[in-house]
């Protein structure tokens, strides 16, 4: 006869937890820490070498080309040539100081007090203007994308912080000035001056590099070749502003 035990002895064997979520999540993180320094590393080590190599092209450059492609049209070779900071007009110095960041000797790469005012203004129902440095438009022209959102934000106030800890104020300006947008397709200041007036940089006057100055809000619509009253009269502006710098 057989004996059978009973049902309440027999136990159930132990349910296995699932570990791959834990799994996968440790492995997310690593891969975000590394991720996060490779990138710190790497910017750190490509701005450190643009502080004396010319910069072969910009994000801005690039993505001229990558509109062209969306658009369908047909390609178009950027007009630029990098040339060194003794080669360009002192005029041309002066001129993109006076315009558009006359504290750029005395900031560190950020200007607090025209960010404030700029916030206090769309606070007040006013539209949101940009308040960028120099050297904020370097980092954002050189390494970044124009799209606007708060991650290329936080970007560009990194690159920032590198190219003023890194550079000096002249190499700041020197690289600014070789890949500002002139025009379509018109990038750094030796391809602008060939192109509007048939001279090298280091040949520029005051009022041709104002000229210049006075299209860089918008090198598109604001044009040096046929330069509507409102750049003329920013012209005027920039000299003034020029003949008013210390020394």
């Amino acid at each position: 006869m057989k004996h059978f035990r009973h049902p309440a002895r027999y136990r159930l064997p132990p349910t296995r937890r699932s570990k791959s979520a834990p799994h996968w999540s440790g492995r997310v993180k690593r891969l975000a820490a590394y991720a996060a320094v490779f990138f710190l590393v790497s910017s750190l080590l490509l701005v450190a070498a643009l502080r004396v190599l010319p910069a072969p092209t910009s994000a801005f450059m690039l993505h001229q080309h990558i509109d062209d492609l969306a658009a369908g049209r047909a390609y178009r070779p950027i007009n630029q040539h990098w040339v060194g900071r003794e080669r360009i007009s002192a005029h041309a110095f002066h001129a993109v100081v006076a315009s558009e960041d006359q504290l750029f000797f005395q900031h560190n790469g950020f200007d607090v007090d025209a960010i404030g005012k700029a916030f206090n203004q769309y606070l007040r129902g006013g539209k949101l203007r940009g308040a960028s440095t120099i050297s904020q438009q370097v980092a954002k022209n050189l390494f970044l994308s124009p799209a606007k959102h708060f991650v290329r934000k936080g970007l560009e106030i990194w690159f920032t912080v590198l190219i003023e800890a890194l550079w000096d104020k002249q190499r700041i300006l020197e690289v600014y000035l070789n890949i500002a947008e002139f025009g379509d397709h018109l990038f750094g200041i030796e391809a602008a001056s060939r192109h509007y007036f048939g001279i090298p940089a280091r040949q520029l006057s005051a009022a041709q590099a104002a000229l210049l100055a006075a299209t860089l809000p918008n090198p598109i619509l604001l044009k040096a070749d046929q330069p509507s009253a409102y750049v003329l009269k920013r012209q005027s502006w920039i000299l003034g502003q020029m003949r008013a710098l210390p020394d």
